[in-house]
This record gives structure tokens, C-alpha cells and sequence, in this order.
């Protein structure tokens, strides 16, 4: 059993955010050998952080619904819990980065503002 979701993030992160390594990639390409469908697929495609929301958050669900239908004696059950648990936190780290870039993007509009407010230009 491997943790798709986590694997597929990391592989839709090193996308849109452009970094990585051959190593770290095709690490993360052979774990999921057999499982690029549905939101794995989308995961591992995405170009955006909005993708990535998207996907991820269909990723839970599929999940939920996983762990949901298991015999809690079974002996795989507590690792996909686990696996539960890390998604939604990845989840929760995704949204952070989002937020965090918005607050770039903004706070570079600003800089831009406070640059033509010191140093007006005549036009």
C-alpha cells in the first residue's frame, strides 16, 4: 500500500511550482505506476495551485469513501487512516501556500504603488 495522494501532490507541487529532481520524480512516478487515474491523475497533471485544490480535494473524498467501507479490524485500515490524516493536512498546506502566494501578489502591488507615490513619474 503506498500513499498515492501524498506521492501525486509532491509530482503536481514540483509542476506548478518548478522545482524537484529526476530522483525525487521518478521516485514519486514508480510509486504510483498503475494508479494515474482519476484524481491521482489530475494531481499529478496539475499546472496550478487551483488544480491542485481541485484534485486534491476529490483525492479526499475517494479516500473518505476508502476508509468509510473498511473493516476497522482490518489490518490495513489504521495506515489508510494515516493516510487520511497527511492528506488532509496536505491539504491544509496547500491552501497556506495559496494564501501566502496571494499575499506576495499583493504585497508586490503595493511596493509598485508606494514606488510611484515616492518617485512620481510626469507623463
Amino acid at each position: 500500500m503506498s500513499c498515492y495522494e501524498l506521492e501525486a501532490l509532491r509530482l503536481g507541487l514540483m509542476n506548478v511550482l518548478g522545482v524537484g529532481d529526476d530522483a525525487a520524480r521518478e521516485h514519486a512516478e514508480t510509486e504510483l505506476e498503475g494508479h494515474l487515474e482519476g484524481p491521482i491523475e489530475g494531481l499529478v497533471e496539475a499546472e496550478t495551485l487551483t488544480e491542485l485544490e481541485a484534485h486534491l480535494d476529490a483525492a479526499l473524498v475517494d479516500l473518505t469513501e476508502e476508509v468509510a467501507a473498511m473493516d476497522p479490524e482490518d489490518p490495513a485500515y489504521n495506515y489508510a487512516r494515516g493516510r487520511l490524516l497527511e492528506a488532509r493536512n496536505a491539504e491544509r498546506t496547500v491552501k497556506r501556500l495559496r494564501i501566502q502566494g496571494e499575499h506576495i501578489v499583493d504585497g508586490l502591488g503595493e511596493s509598485h504603488d508606494v514606488l510611484h507615490e515616492t518617485f512620481p513619474v510626469e507623463e
